[in-house]
Parts: structure tokens; sequence; C-alpha cells
């Protein structure tokens, strides 16, 4: 599997420190993370077992995904930073688990003026009889619990959580300087706003125009791929092609 996860290998690494994007979506496994910049627990596991000794610097843009992947991946952060420093940059969006990701620092988050955290009630889809269908909106309300336990370690001075709640029960987007009335995090001038964040923006959340605004719009007159496009291009073939032949070894061997 080392070759086909080659995407996820460790950058920025020094003796001192090591950098962690969060770029994509939010996945369970290596079987969700179709984008390189997808991120998923086991991944970072094994990036903070070479991270190990080091402090990390965290950059989120990422729209969220799977909550029980980014709550898993938020403690693993926790544990680092108790023998590390753990500094977590917002450089576009911190929405949804991505947005609990964003507090896992051992000092408040930094997120720029023309940045933005997205905070909503969990959801999900099922099919089922009216007993099922009661079961999960009852297994949301827990699981929304358990986020909002976060959020309420890090209240800006004055704020209730259940000031917070309404926003997450009404989905609410707040740029750096809106975050900063109700969360306690390192509010700074705008910076230059980071486009991809990922397909999890496509099924879930409301994106503002505020939020448009700020993307970065596409070239007037699309230009061809560049060699070093093409190259990644057939190396993400090939990611896939792996992947399609191992899930048929495996199957052929259960035969």
């Amino acid at each position: 599997m080392a070759d086909v996860l080659k995407g996820l290998e460790i950058k920025n690494m020094t003796d001192v420190s090591a950098d962690l994007y969060f770029y994509g979506d939010i996945v369970s496994d290596w079987w969700g993370a179709w984008q390189n910049e997808d991120q998923y627990p086991d991944a970072i596991k094994n990036f903070l077992s070479q991270a190990e000794g080091k402090d990390l610097n965290v950059y989120v843009n990422s729209g969220g995904g799977s909550v029980f992947a980014g709550m898993a991946i938020y403690n693993m952060i926790k544990r680092h930073g108790e023998k590390n420093k753990v500094k977590v940059y917002v450089d576009g969006l911190a929405g949804s688990i991505a947005s609990v990701i964003a507090f896992a620092g051992t000092e408040p988050p930094e997120i720029p003026s023309n940045a933005f955290l997205m905070i909503h009630k969990p959801w999900g889809a099922i099919s089922g009889n009216a007993d099922e269908m009661r079961k999960m909106a009852d297994d949301l309300d827990k699981i929304q619990a358990g986020i909002m336990n976060v959020y309420e370690d890090h209240l800006a001075e004055g704020v209730t959580i259940d000031q917070v709640e309404a926003l997450v029960d009404a989905e609410t987007w707040l740029d750096g300087k809106e975050a900063a009335k109700y969360f306690n995090i390192a509010q700074t001038d705008a910076a230059d706003y980071v486009a991809a964040v990922g397909d999890y923006l496509s099924h879930a959340g409301k994106l503002p125009e505020k939020f448009k605004s700020h993307q970065k719009q596409p070239e007037q007159t699309p230009k061809g791929p560049t060699p070093e496009e093409q190259a990644k291009a057939a190396a993400d073939a090939e990611k896939r092609n792996q992947i399609k032949r191992l899930c048929i070894e495996g199957m052929t061997k259960g035969e």
C-alpha cells in the first residue's frame, strides 16, 4: 500500500517541526481518499508517529466530512499537543467537522478576517422504518453533544454554549472577525484566499455569497495542462488502477 498512498507522505518536516495540511475532505479510510488532499485517521496516526517529539503546524482549508473520522483526528492531535506545541491556521475554511479540528491546537487557532468557520448540525442518511429513523435522530443529537463539548472548551469570554448551539442549529458561517466574537481565536488581517476545500460542500452546507466572493475565480481563457499536471494525472490514474487491482485480487483469493 505504500505506493498507492504515496500522496500522503509527510512534507516540510524539520528536526523540530512538521506541517500537516487538511486541504480536502475528512474521510474514514484510504478507500474514501480519492484526492491526495483528503485525510483520514490512519494516515494522521502514521504522520504523527513520524512527527513524534516535533512541534506541529496545522493548516486547514476543508469543508469537513466524516464526523467520527474528524473527531478521531482531533483527539490524536490533542494527544500530540500534550508534549509538543501545536499551532492551527485556518487558511480558507474550517467547515463542519473541520471546525472541530481547528480547535485541536495548544493555543487559539489563527483565522484571518477573510477565512471562515462553518458550524452546523451533524447529518446523515438512512432508509428504514420509523423506529430506525427516530433512533438515527437520537444518535445525531448525541453526536452533536460531543461536538458542542469541544466548542464549549473554546468559547470567547462571556459567551454561553447555548448561544453557540443556536448558531449550530441554524447552520452559521462566520468570518474571522465574527468567529472571534464567539470563540477564543487569534483573528488576523485578511490573507490571500485559498479556493480548494474538497468535495464535501457539494453535499452539505449552504454556501453563502460572502464565501463565494472570496473564492478564486477561474482563468477567463482556459489553459492546457502543463507537463507536470499531465504527469500528476497519469500518477493519479495509476493509483486508482492499483486500488482496483488490489480489490480484484482480494475478491479472487476469497473465492
